[in-house]
């Protein structure tokens, strides 16, 4: 990633198709749909289509990455939230799940994502303002913010000391 004037930034990666079995498209079921993407410096991520489109269900695949990058981009952002109002996270598991509907012609498109935070804040005084932090790291997610589908969020927030609020 290299940053540019005005808070631009730019990403690369190389994506490359490693699923020709010797005889390349030459039928549907002559190749695998399986990609190795590389990013400078990081290790290999192995990706395919999903099963129901002829995909290793061992590797990642397209849908997988764009739920992960709203969970983890929400995640970060909620962090960064948080730190701002003065709220110690002590935990945070996403349990997020996504709906693609098909178009009936090969293609289709997400409709909704759908992320459950479950936060763990260090004193139940925290619950409410961590509770209204998931708004703000809503706004401010770069990648919820570039899709045409709602992200939607359902958390949780509990305390690891002190009596939660009446």
């Amino acid at each position: 990633m290299a940053q540019h004037p005005l808070g631009e930034h730019h990403y690369e990666l190389t994506a490359t198709w490693t699923g020709n079995r010797g005889s390349g498209t030459s039928g549907y079921r002559d190749y695998t749909r399986d990609v190795t993407i590389t990013i400078d410096g990081k290790p290999e991520l192995l990706a395919s289509a999903d099963r129901p489109f002829r995909g290793d269900k061992t590797r990642w695949n397209p849908e997988d990455m764009l739920i992960a990058s709203l969970s983890e981009c929400h995640l970060l952002s909620y962090l960064h939230a948080c730190v701002t109002a003065g709220v110690a996270v002590t935990a945070y598991r996403d349990r997020a799940t996504g709906v693609i509907r098909e178009d009936g012609r090969g293609g289709g498109a997400f409709v909704e994502v759908m992320l459950r935070p479950e936060v763990v804040v260090a004193d139940a005084a925290m619950i409410e303002t961590a509770e209204q932090a998931h708004h703000q790291a809503h706004e401010w997610c770069f990648i919820a913010n570039s899709v045409n589908f709602p992200v939607r969020y359902e958390p949780t927030v509990s305390a690891s000391r002190g009596a939660a609020p009446a």
